[in-house]
């Protein structure tokens, strides 16, 4: 049974909300991403996806994202990766950005093709690039992975900016780079971070294309998909919240990515904040204010939905 793990945009709060749904997911099914064929993240989900691809698990990302002590696995792998990162090479030298437009020719790319051009991504290259760096995400990847690229299980999306096209890391078509500089570009906001530039190129956040990207998965043909969207909202919730109509469009996308993957004789399971999730993840995502009960909160909607609907349980544990 092939199975692959979504895990989308969402900022700090976002990569809580996955650790909480994946720690639970493990806990009551068994369902360990780490050993998902194919993980797939954007921007705060590429964070998550680097850390399972690198064989970090949830449980151990909650504690390392709380400041609390690891496994004695985990410390072990940490302790090891510490000595190797003195032999990782240095990043380039900051790109000077000019100021206006990051990609003012983005606009003449998608009218060339504009049925392959989201909305999201072509704004991403017509307001000026931010100022704050992504170095330290890259550089703290780059520790788990090194130069090397996990195979063909880890995939990471991002945004060039040139002509605002998705590109998806790790797989043939995209540029060969490692990990750390393409999770990089997958979390650099636009109009926030500064883009990534690889091999000369301006890459932005992957989310400016979809903020989960899990129609990449089309051509794999998966039997098992399981789709964390913390942009969203699950049934009966989000439409009160200050930020819905951008969740609705989120859930929207998410909703024709879902469709085509069913098409293809996939099941998709999909996890999406519930009213009681996003009290506690607040309207800025990239303030973790409250991460112990984002994760918590997390935690126990999938223990609900579990209980509600105990066929998930079942379509989890068959891998």
């Amino acid at each position: 049974m092939t199975t692959a793990l979504v895990l989308g945009a969402g900022g700090l709060t976002g990569q809580a909300f996955h650790l909480g749904v994946l720690t639970a997911l493990q806990d009551l099914t068994g369902f360990d991403g780490r050993e998902a064929d194919v993980v797939v993240g954007t921007s705060a989900g590429s964070l998550v996806a680097a850390a399972l691809t690198a064989g970090f698990s949830a449980a151990d990302q909650v504690a390392l994202l709380l400041g609390d002590p690891p496994s004695a696995e985990a410390r072990s792998r940490l302790r090891s990766l510490r000595m190797r990162a003195s032999g990782l090479p240095a990043r380039e030298q900051e790109v000077r950005l000019r100021r206006g437009p990051l990609a003012p020719g983005a606009l003449l790319a998608a009218a060339r093709r504009p049925w392959g051009v989201r909305p999201g991504a072509l704004v991403s290259g017509l307001i000026p690039a931010g100022r704050n760096t992504t170095h330290g995400i890259s550089r703290g990847i780059s520790h788990l992975h090194g130069q090397d690229w996990p195979g063909s299980q880890l995939r990471i999306c991002a945004v060039r900016a040139r002509d605002a096209r998705r590109v998806v890391f790790g797989t043939p078509t995209a540029p060969t780079v490692d990990v750390g500089t393409a999770v990089a570009a997958s979390c650099a906001i636009p109009g926030y971070f500064s883009p990534v530039f690889i091999h000369g190129q301006p890459y932005v956040d992957g989310g400016a294309h979809s903020p989960t990207n899990a129609d990449v998965l089309r051509a794999d043909e998966p039997d098992l998909v399981v789709i964390c969207s913390p942009m969203s909202f699950g049934p009966g919730g989000g439409t009160r919240s200050p930020d819905a109509l951008i969740r609705l469009a989120v859930r929207r996308y998410l909703g024709r990515e879902v469709r085509l993957l069913r098409r293809r004789g996939a099941t998709v399971v999909v996890f999406q904040p519930s009213p009681r999730d996003l009290a506690a993840m607040g309207v800025n995502p990239m303030r973790l204010l409250r991460g112990q009960e984002v994760v918590e909160t997390a935690a126990a909607t999938v223990r609900s939905r579990l209980q509600a609907r105990p066929e998930l349980h079942d379509q989890l544990g068959q891998r």
